[in-house]
């Protein structure tokens, strides 16, 4: 019924950090935009005089939301900065309706009346979580056909697998999962809670030790005083929110982990990355920042989590990261805990799905590192 060229499935990935929408069978998605959402108490909001709404603006109940990384990048009085999924499961479905509409109607511009559709869902999804997503598609949105998928699966499928080990490295946690013939193995799932935000955090929080401080791009202006020459100009909001000045400084440090951080060869050793090169990173204010052993230190987390404690202002995530198991581990345990007829072929098909936005290579997650 749905098989034709004329009426494609859509598919909808909302992640921790990113939500992905496009169609099926398509190479790349045709949305992705941050999966987090600016609120503002109705109560707080003053603008009986504006009739014509901004139609990325979703209204629930006492609460306005704002969506899209166009929408978070203006700055408003009293926004807090929110996400709607807690470790991999949604915690409000208001925010989360309010990502579909912005995502079904403002960046694919369609019915999902006329489109079956496809949602993804993570390993930990649990049977409520899955009633309440068929619940609003059915109800609200009236989508003639649904199906939800786990991410493993579909990852798998998508390399032309039937068979597979995943390891996906997200933004909110990282799991390992194995597929056998298209259906994951609960319980051989691994996770952990490091991803790429608390990467980003670990960054922030060691470039403030640097006495580095990374500005927000609403809290200054840069006037020419003369052509090629710039002057700052420190702006003050003093009705900004803790949560979005956070955001904000993510959304740079962010940007400084993806271009100048990678994997390291090599376990990390202080004394080893203690005269490496260093590397330039302009930041939005002009100001022109040097980053060394941490370019290789951040990455490594990822394989070694009690790490994390090294860094000055990450103390409080110590009980976490001391019982958190690297990824080498995780994938060990992941296959031992499988059918051992089918380990080889997992050890043989393992893939890396996922975004943390570090350069990592698949080589420090196989090989000499399980031995």
């Amino acid at each position: 019924m749905y098989g034709g060229d004329e009426v494609s499935a859509v598919v909808i990935d909302l992640g921790s950090h990113t939500c992905k929408a496009g169609y099926a069978g398509e190479d790349a998605p045709k949305a992705v935009f941050p999966s987090v959402v600016g609120s503002i108490d109705q109560m707080e909001v003053d603008d009986p005089d504006n009739p014509d709404k901004n139609p990325d603006t979703k209204s629930k109940g006492k609460r306005k939301f704002y969506v899209g990384s166009q929408d978070l990048g203006f700055r408003r009085d009293d926004m807090e900065v929110l996400s709607p999924i807690k470790d991999g499961i949604v915690v409000d479905w208001d925010m989360a309706e309010s990502i579909w509409d912005y995502a079904l109607r403002k960046c694919l511009l369609i019915d999902p009346k006329e489109h079956p559709m496809l949602l993804a869902e993570p390993c930990s999804n649990t049977q409520q979580q899955r009633e309440k997503a068929a619940e609003i598609m059915f109800e609200k949105y009236q989508v003639p056909a649904l199906f939800l998928a786990k991410n493993a699966v579909l990852t798998s499928f998508a390399s032309g697998r039937a068979t597979s080990l995943v390891v996906d490295s997200g933004g909110g946690s990282t799991t390992v999962a194995p597929v056998h013939d298209g259906y994951v193995l609960q319980k051989a799932v691994a996770t952990s809670p490091i991803g790429g935000e608390f990467l980003t955090d670990c960054l922030l929080k060691s470039l403030e030790h640097k006495g580095i401080s990374i500005k927000p791009r609403y809290a200054f202006k840069r006037k020419e005083i003369r052509p090629g020459e710039f002057q700052t100009v420190d702006l003050d909001f003093p009705n900004t929110t803790e949560s979005y000045k956070l955001y904000s400084q993510r959304v740079i440090v962010s940007d400084i982990k993806e271009c100048v951080c990678r994997a390291p060869d090599t376990p990390y050793d202080e004394s080893s990355y203690s005269n490496i090169p260093m590397t330039p990173y302009e930041l939005p204010d002009g100001q022109t920042i040097e980053i060394g052993a941490d370019r290789f230190k951040i990455p490594d987390i990822l394989f070694n989590p009690p790490l994390a404690q090294s860094i000055p202002g990450m103390e409080s995530y110590a009980e976490t990261t001391s019982y958190v198991r690297g990824l080498p581990q995780m994938v060990i345990e992941s296959i031992n805990k499988c059918d051992v007829d089918i380990r080889r072929e997992l050890y043989s098909s393992i893939l890396l799905a996922g975004g943390t936005g570090i350069d990592a290579t698949i080589e420090r997650t196989s090989g000499e590192r399980f031995t």
